[in-house]
């Protein structure tokens, strides 16, 4: 049968060099910064240091969400470890808005209570353009893994459609990184050239802002992962074709699909079958379903089937749709 994933296979390793690739690069440049916020006195360098600082930790975490979600099923966990990822994922939300936003936003208003004169500034140019190469060499490879994955439409909708929060929070990590370099630039060279110190603490104050809207959007996209969310819509479509295909089914009425991690899915499909088979038909019809399933889609970790007319599968389905959405 041809296969027919909505996406192509996952690559838990290719997922986990794009992690690691972010966490070298935001280790590096935050020595850096810290260094030169020590040198300058920049209130600026001094929160894009903690800003890569706390990315650091946050790629940390996400290493060992992606090693703990990786477990193999247990007794008591049957389905697998796939949603560690989203808690971890979801504790890098917070940790940007608390460290990141929180650090940024005392440091702007400190230095803006408290001017402190800007010294050697080309310090902090150098510093920002080599920490705008590794940013971008990261964000790139963030990006790319994001759209390999998800290729059609915008950026933010395929962010919003991935399973995968370890990939999409690089990116939103290193976009944000990106933008909070341009506006520590500009700070510290409006300090430089006009004098006014309260450019670089307003620029500190923007990127706590920045940190703060990344955080709150990456905490609402983990939350409604771990949670848990319906499968891919492509992903719900191509089981219910399987299922068609077969001749022992007459009516493969829909499927119920939830995302255990980006690589696990749980599936129960409601099916009606052909009149007149008899137990053993049912059994190898089930088998058969299994492992076309699986073969066109190994992200299906286990596979419910239940036998329902459709006309009760119908009203099931309205009741469901009649209910209020919370």
């Amino acid at each position: 049968m041809k296969r027919t994933s909505p996406r192509p296979p996952a690559n838990p390793q290719r997922r986990k060099r794009v992690v690691l690739l972010a966490l070298g690069g935001n280790l590096a440049i935050a020595v850096a910064k810290f260094l030169a916020a020590a040198v300058t006195g920049s209130s600026a360098m001094v929160s894009e240091g903690v800003h890569s600082l706390v990315d650091t930790s946050n790629e940390l975490l996400l290493l060992h969400g992606l090693r703990r979600a990786a477990a193999p099923p247990t007794a008591d966990h049957p389905f697998g470890h796939g949603r560690e990822i989203y808690f971890w994922s979801f504790i890098v939300a917070l940790l940007i808005f608390a460290l990141g936003a929180g650090v940024s936003l005392y440091e702007g208003l400190r230095h803006w209570w408290h001017p402190v004169p800007l010294r050697d500034p080309w310090i902090s140019y150098a510093v920002l353009a080599v920490s705008g190469a590794f940013e971008g060499i990261s964000w790139y490879a963030s990006w790319k893994e994001l759209r390999r994955a998800d290729a059609g439409g915008s950026v933010l909708d395929a962010i919003r459609r991935s399973k995968d929060p370890s990939t999409f929070t690089v990116f939103l990590e290193d976009s944000v990184a990106l933008a909070g370099l341009a506006v520590a630039a500009i700070g510290i060279g409006v300090t430089h050239a006009l004098g006014r110190t309260e450019a670089d603490a307003l620029a500190s104050i923007v990127i706590a802002i920045l940190l703060g809207a990344a955080a709150i959007f990456l905490a609402r996209e983990t939350k409604a992962l771990l949670i848990g969310e319906p499968a891919h819509p492509r992903l719900r479509a191509s089981l219910l074709r399987i299922a068609a295909a077969d001749p022992a089914i007459a009516h493969a009425n829909g499927v119920f699909a939830a995302q255990l991690g980006p690589d696990r899915v749980l599936a129960t499909l409601s099916a009606e079958f052909r009149d007149g088979l008899r137990t053993e038909d049912i059994e190898a019809c089930v088998r058969r379903l299994e492992a076309a399933i699986h073969a066109s889609h190994p992200d299906v970790v286990a596979l419910f089937v239940k036998p329902q007319p459709h006309a009760i599968w119908l009203e099931r389905r309205d009741r469901l749709d009649a209910e209020p959405r919370v």
